[in-house]
């Protein structure tokens, strides 16, 4: 065997050990991160004497359904809530990504007249803000949208981050030729964006449209500050009001400390508090790994090029 030959066999060998001892460090950090999440699924079915007593642990000593019970006995009012969950997610994201792929597309365009001005107008709100105060009254006293379905859906649709993303894209992985040629052959610029520039970005609109979609999905402040429906109350805020009167219950003064005392292994407050955050967090986990390579790819290659 020559010198050239050994250096190659040595060099692959080295480049396996450090792919082993990468693949393990990886491996060990993924089972850090990934013990908390099964702490919660274990403990969501744990027996709540049993946590009582011994505290949280992978292995209980009995099993349980009271937790997800108290929250499944709320039946029709929590499909409702997952209805108004699951529909404001979906068209929050999809308005999101409309006016924020538009707005990117008008800043990507060097030829455009009210460039600078927009960029500085999208950075504003990104460095100062009016406080919840301000937007409360503005909200309820002069737009009159208390109790409105709009009022969580609008807040959320357009941020200055997504918007850069987006237009961080478009200006690196979107050949202005495509554009340019668009317009020789008569395209104004909706027929441009609609059918060139948005098909292009799909990589782009995957990553940006999920974590959209899970900022609508764990947003409960809004919904306690403006919605008073019972037919507009979103998923989070239901769970919140669960936990809040399973904690009024046993701190309530007017039960005598027997029964009080009587009823702690009884009343599901750990178990369902692990419940409510299984059923919140259950479908992002299902949706996640179809997303995740669009999530990469979108936040990669838009960020390749200064």
């Amino acid at each position: 065997m020559s010198k050239k030959e050994k250096i190659v066999v040595k060099s692959k060998k080295k480049v396996g050990i450090s792919q082993y001892v990468l693949t393990f460090f990886l491996m060990l950090y993924t089972l850090f991160c990934a013990l908390p999440i099964i702490l919660v699924f274990v403990s969501a079915f744990t027996d709540e004497k049993t946590l009582a007593t011994n505290g949280f642990s992978y292995f209980p000593e009995k099993w349980s359904m009271t937790g997800f019970n108290s929250v499944l006995r709320y039946g029709e009012q929590l499909i409702v809530s997952y209805g108004v969950t699951i529909g404001i997610t979906i068209g929050g994201t999809l308005i999101g990504l409309l006016f924020m792929s538009m707005f990117a597309y008008s800043l990507s365009r060097k030829d455009f007249r009210l460039r600078k001005f927009l960029s500085i107008f999208a950075m504003i709100p990104m460095l100062f803000s009016g406080g919840q105060l301000a937007s409360y009254v503005i909200f309820t006293s002069n737009y009159h949208m208390k109790d409105s379905i709009w009022l969580l859906i609008l807040p959320l649709s357009v941020t200055t981050m997504n918007i850069i993303i987006l237009r961080t894209y478009v200006q690196t992985s979107v050949p202005e030729e495509l554009m340019d040629s668009a317009k020789i052959d008569g395209a104004g610029e909706y027929r441009t964006f609609f059918q060139i520039t948005l098909p292009l970005m799909k990589p782009a609109l995957a990553a940006v449209g999920f974590m959209l979609a899970t900022s609508y999905w764990n947003d409960w402040q809004n919904a306690l500050l403006y919605i008073t429906s019972d037919s507009k109350k979103p998923l989070q805020l239901l769970l919140i009001n669960i936990q809040k009167s399973i904690e009024t219950l046993l701190n309530s003064r007017n039960i005598p400390s027997a029964a009080l005392a009587a009823m702690q292994g009884s009343i599901p407050q750990y178990s369902a508090t692990m419940a409510t955050v299984v059923t919140v967090i259950g479908p992002i986990m299902i949706a996640y790994p179809f997303f995740q390579k669009y999530f990469a790819k979108g936040l990669t290659m838009g960020s390749v090029k200064g």
